[in-house]
């Protein structure tokens, strides 16, 4: 079947906070009429087996290690590699406009489409602009933040920035601002805890902990679902018997969905985990991954934090004892919940996807559906 309105190309990074906002944009574009190919890494296999994509081609990549000079080389001539490849598979496809979302792996399509001279824009998921995006700022097109503020963008490309949000999956737009959850003193409280597409084995380790703290009031009603990494399943058992109800899961691929029934959410503050929070609309406490690239996790919890919309507590000062005592206060004061549920969809962007696939049409000198 032949597109109605020709080839787009997207690439990225095979990880989650990468790809679901590519996934988010190429729905919309599909609806549009247009014919979608991909372009990423070999984790695609793990986080992109619901992507919208006519063909998924793999580019060689690598990450730069600037301070090691034998792996920098490595690096480089694998990223050549990549640029090699993307070059023949653009000249062959002949895309209208190649939209890049960060990752290392999307460096060789962006180069190859700047060589030949086709329009380019570079979304960038965070509220600090990640290596590689700072790498292509220059050369794009234009540049797409999901954060009305980004630090991080070089002086000369300020000017290509324009505001969209970061685009969410349809699953998670079929849950656009769900009613929250009744919560009552006697009632169920349900609290889902989740460390983005890769898992967290910190809240596999501080969880169980905080159990034991609780008082037995607490734990009555309280329903756990949490996401935990392969090697952390075992010896949950023991821990977990505390509780009435829980559920252990590696990946929950209807994330949106246990969101939307929950009351309070526990998570790492990737992007896609603070966009997807703001459209469904649930309050969160983030703990943001302390060793990521330029702080970029704390950044993104701060602009969900600052509308009121959940609460930042740094890993290293985290205490089983403190911190059962705030989910506590949290689970019996429904009115604040309620607030910041109500304050996530104000952050939320809901518009987001359809947002940049105008901005996607302009690029490929199409007028916007």
């Amino acid at each position: 079947m032949i597109a109605e309105r020709g080839v787009i190309v997207l690439a990225a990074g095979g990880t989650g906070g990468h790809l679901f906002p590519a996934q988010a944009l190429a729905e919309e574009l599909v609806r549009r009429g247009y014919d979608i190919h991909l372009m990423t890494d070999e984790r695609v296999r793990d986080y992109g087996k619901s992507f919208p994509a006519t063909a998924t081609h793999i580019v060689p990549s690598a990450t730069l290690a600037l301070g090691k000079p034998l792996q920098l080389a490595a690096g480089l001539l694998r990223l050549f590699s990549g640029y090699r490849r993307a070059l023949s598979v653009l000249k062959t496809l002949k895309p209208m406009a190649v939209v890049g979302f960060g990752g290392y792996p999307s460096l060789p399509p962006l180069l190859a489409a700047n060589r030949l001279r086709i329009p380019t824009c570079i979304h960038d998921q965070n509220a600090v602009m990640g290596r590689a995006n700072r790498m292509l700022a220059r050369l794009a097109t234009k540049i797409a933040s999901s954060f009305p503020h980004v630090r991080g963008v070089p002086r000369d490309a300020q000017k290509k920035v324009i505001f969209t949000g970061n685009p969410v999956r349809d699953i998670a737009l079929q849950e656009k601002a769900a009613n929250y959850p009744e919560l009552l003193a006697d009632g169920p409280f349900n609290l889902l805890i989740f460390g983005g597409s890769q898992g967290a084995s910190f809240f596999s380790e501080f969880i169980p902990k905080v159990l034991k703290e609780f008082s037995s009031e607490m734990l009555t009603g309280l329903k756990i679902v949490q996401q935990v990494r392969p090697e952390d399943t075992d010896g949950f058992g023991e821990d977990f018997d505390l509780l009435d109800n829980f559920e252990l899961g590696v990946f929950f691929p209807d994330l949106p969905h246990r969101i939307a029934e929950s009351h309070l959410v526990i998570c790492r503050s990737g992007a896609s985990t603070v966009a997807e929070l703001g459209v469904i609309g649930r309050p969160a406490i983030m703990v943001p991954l302390p060793h990521a690239l330029d702080n970029d996790q704390l950044r993104n919890a701060e602009s969900f934090a600052s509308a009121g919309a959940g609460w930042i507590c740094r890993q290293a000062e985290l205490k089983p004892k403190e911190f059962a005592a705030f989910l506590t206060r949290l689970r019996y004061d429904g009115k604040e919940l309620k607030r910041a549920a109500a304050a996530a969809i104000g952050h939320g962007m809901p518009d987001a996807a359809a947002r940049l696939a105008d901005l996607t049409e302009e690029l490929a000198g199409m007028k916007p559906k």
